[in-house]
């Protein structure tokens, strides 16, 4: 067992904060961008040891990124009310631009994935790349569609972690889908106050 423990202990910690960092954001709790600074940062061996070299730069990315989240979060107000950002629906002038940053970003990371390394699984892990990288963005504005590119890449990662053999991230995001599903009915819901309150 202890041999066990020591040769998977990293997939189990950044497992648990994984946990953590869903039922975070499913409360919308500021509180999720600090455990998403720590378990990307922790990530970057796991998945380079599994080969999975897209999914490390997309750690590196996530680091970052939470950094902005937070400071979103906490510094920008609205201009109205001058209070925290509420969550809205996302503008349909995002759409198409969305949809085109989501195509370039998974060509771009597949072609690299391709010719310079050994990834086993390089269409999907530069799919769930290119869903990602837009998810946080949508989650750091608190878009309530960010909840379906989570449940897109959750749903791709799944795949890649089953070729790959790790097996707690596949539990880890299929339980992701299960709390997205939740979250988004309960962000709709405080969406839909904030569009009648309008």
């Amino acid at each position: 067992m202890t041999d066990y423990l020591a040769s998977n202990w990293l997939e189990i910690v950044t497992t648990i904060l994984g946990l953590i960092y869903i039922w975070l954001e499913y409360k919308a709790s500021i509180w999720l961008w600090v455990v998403g600074i720590v378990m990307p940062a922790m990530q970057v061996y796991l998945y380079w040891s599994h080969g999975l070299y897209a999914f490390v730069a997309l750690t590196c990315y996530y680091t970052a990124a939470a950094f902005y989240g937070l400071a979103v979060w906490k510094f920008r107000k609205t201009r109205e009310t001058h209070q925290p950002l509420p969550i809205v629906y996302m503008p349909r002038r995002f759409y198409l631009p969305v949809v085109a940053v989501i195509l370039v970003l998974w060509g771009v990371t597949c072609y690299v994935l391709v010719r310079f390394t050994d990834s086993p699984t390089p269409t999907l892990e530069s799919l769930t790349n290119a869903v990602s990288i837009v998810g946080l963005w949508a989650l750091s504005r608190k878009f309530l569609e960010q909840w379906f590119f989570w449940i897109v890449a959750n749903t791709i990662s799944c795949i890649v972690y089953a070729q790959t053999d790790m097996p707690y991230y596949i539990f880890l995001y299929g339980l992701y889908n299960v709390i997205a599903i939740a979250g988004y009915f309960k962000w709709r819901r405080e969406a839909r106050v904030v569009k009648s309150n309008q």
